[in-house]
């Protein structure tokens, strides 16, 4: 598994995101996922929306992904 896959994935599923995402070892990753999408909602909500971009994958081939949820705002996007 690789980083840009990850972001591939993500993307796919929410498509208005900007989204980074990095790790080293091929299971552990780190991603920022900047969405309108997460407006409104709580933290819990917006990192179920993100791990259904990715499905089955997660506890398998991504052993772990710490993920940091923002909207537009919170990040200074706009």
């Amino acid at each position: 598994m690789t980083p840009d896959t990850i972001k591939q994935l993500i993307l796919q599923g929410l498509p208005d995101a900007q989204v980074e995402v990095h790790g080293d070892d091929g299971v552990h990753f780190e991603a920022r996922v900047i969405s309108s999408q997460f407006v409104g909602k709580l933290p819990l909500a917006r990192h179920r929306m993100v791990y259904a971009t990715l499905g089955s994958l997660m506890g398998g081939e991504i052993h772990a992904l710490s993920l940091r949820t923002q909207t537009p705002d919170e990040a200074g996007a706009l």
